[in-house]
């Protein structure tokens, strides 16, 4: 197994994505300790991952709170010895189709604060213990727009760019201390509970408009990449068989954007 005897933490791990990644690390022999802020999602995780054999544990964790975020990282290292794999996949609240000349000051700032807040807060924490045990990896998930133009994405897409740019520095100086930081960039998944909300609400609308068919048509495999691939890219890129690579995303995006 990729992961085998490996300690890892995800942060939104009860949402689809956070979720299918803590799934896949567990069936690869992590143990996973999952912090989110509604215990039912996190339970939902947990059950499934115990059901197959694996290893879980959940906690209540504000992940834009520095206090709560130690007091977690902390405990973990108490209770498992080491943090292998930190993994942040926490929701932006982002506000989108407003186009930016009519959104408010707050509703574009939103998704960068909490971008910024959550991944600066989790990665100082896993990474002051990783330094120590001179090891680890930091994964973060971005999307399109961090590569991309688009019209009315809001706050979202610099808050993209912005993750991508502070995970290259924060590469830069964990580097020689044996640490990697490394994320994904995702086209967005259809199977995912963002995008079948949004498919709830369209079916509502007085005109039809198939947003998923606009996103698959920008795409060179003419489809979106689904939550097992992002998944397993979050695999590779925390196992040792990805050594060699830090200070990069890896492109999930269908071919939507390139390096």
């Amino acid at each position: 197994m990729m992961l085998a005897n490996k300690i890892a933490v995800i942060y939104g791990a009860g949402g689809s994505i956070g979720g299918a990644v803590a799934k896949a690390f567990a069936q690869e022999g992590a143990r996973v300790f999952l912090a989110g802020r509604t215990q039912s999602s996190l339970d939902t995780v947990a059950k499934h991952i115990l059901a197959l054999g694996g290893k879980a544990e959940t906690a209540i964790v504000d992940a834009l709170d520095e206090k709560a975020i130690t007091q977690f990282t902390d405990a973990v290292i108490t209770q498992a010895g080491r943090i292998d794999i930190s993994f942040n996949a926490i929701g932006l609240e982002d506000v989108q189709g407003i186009p930016i000349v009519e959104m408010t000051l707050k509703d574009f700032l939103q998704p960068v604060q909490i971008a910024m807040q959550t991944q600066f807060l989790t990665a100082k924490a896993a990474g002051k213990h990783m330094i120590q045990q001179k090891g680890g990896v930091i994964l973060s998930i971005t999307a399109t727009p961090a590569g991309k133009a688009y019209a009315l994405v809001g706050g979202f897409g610099p808050a993209c760019s912005a993750l991508e740019g502070f995970s290259r520095n924060l590469a830069d100086e964990l580097g020689p201390h044996g640490v990697r930081v490394v994320g994904i960039r995702s086209a967005g998944s259809p199977d995912s509970a963002v995008f079948l909300n949004a498919l709830e609400q369209e079916a509502k609308g007085t005109e039809p408009y198939n947003f998923i068919k606009d996103l698959e048509d920008d795409t060179m495999l003419k489809r979106l990449p689904l939550m097992a691939e992002i998944a397993s890219t979050a695999v590779f890129l925390a196992s040792d068989r990805a050594s060699g690579m830090t200070g990069t995303f890896a492109n999930v995006t269908c071919g939507t954007t390139r390096d």
